[in-house]
């Protein structure tokens, strides 16, 4: 493995160098008449840069590798008998999981007929909410008013799952609570341990870590991942891509 590692390193630095040269001499110019000669500083962050690119893909296949597929099988399960009652699908999300939870609602109500909705696209009453009520309770007081039942559910995603002794996600927290009290099915497509969605849900897949410092981008990215798999799934799927 090392070997291999060090083999890719060369090949690609060698590739960063000859595409350097080809750019020099297909613009006519010469980058050292400009900035003066490279230093071995430029050639280590060149190479570090590089490091760091194969470093994340190699994280992303690792991921990959390991996400929980029958886990996955069972969310599209569910998502079926959603459908199949009639019922609604509230997707939840804060932050870059936000804009992921406005992307979903898109595949799901268009490729799988699905009726779905994500809070943070009502940007008025989100920042009303916030202001007036606070933002723990954000969710919650969506959830009430939208009647949440037994025939709904909610989709998490979060990069944490909720945690609300460090504060984190409370209105996560409280949506979760508010559904289960509601008996509206619990899940998500969470990253680190799943937090309070994990351990409060029904079904909820959880983005396996492969590096503590890139939790974030990575449970953000496979959140995408997981839910494209499922609107694309021939269980769930209705209508055609266009591409």
């Amino acid at each position: 493995m090392g070997q291999q590692y060090a083999d890719t390193r060369k090949t690609t630095v060698t590739q960063v160098a000859a595409v350097r040269r080809d750019s020099r001499r297909d613009n006519q110019v010469n980058d050292d008449s400009l900035a003066g000669p490279r230093t071995g500083l430029d050639e280590a962050q060149t190479v570090a840069k590089v490091e760091h690119v194969a470093q994340y893909l190699r994280e992303v296949c690792d991921i990959a590798r390991a996400l929980p597929a029958g886990e996955i099988e069972a969310l599209c399960d569910e998502l079926v008998a959603l459908r199949e009652r009639g019922g609604r699908l509230f997707i939840l999300g804060v932050g870059g999981s936000a804009a992921n939870a406005s992307h979903a609602v898109n595949d799901f109500r268009k490729l799988c007929g699905i009726e779905a909705y994500a809070p943070t696209d009502n940007v008025s009453e989100l920042s009303a909410r916030t202001n007036d009520e606070g933002w723990p309770s954000v969710f919650v007081e969506w959830l009430r008013v939208s009647r949440i039942g037994p025939r709904d559910a909610i989709l998490v995603l979060s990069v944490g799952g909720g945690n609300l002794e460090r504060n984190v996600s409370p209105n996560i927290v409280a949506a979760v609570k508010e559904a289960k009290a509601r008996d509206a099915r619990v899940l998500g497509i969470v990253g680190r341990d799943g937090g309070y969605a994990k351990q409060a849900g029904d079904v909820v897949v959880v983005i396996p870590t492969a590096a503590e410092q890139r939790v974030t981008p990575h449970a953000e990215a496979f959140q995408a991942v997981v839910w494209h798999c499922l609107v694309s799934h021939p269980k769930l799927q209705r209508s055609a891509t266009k591409w």
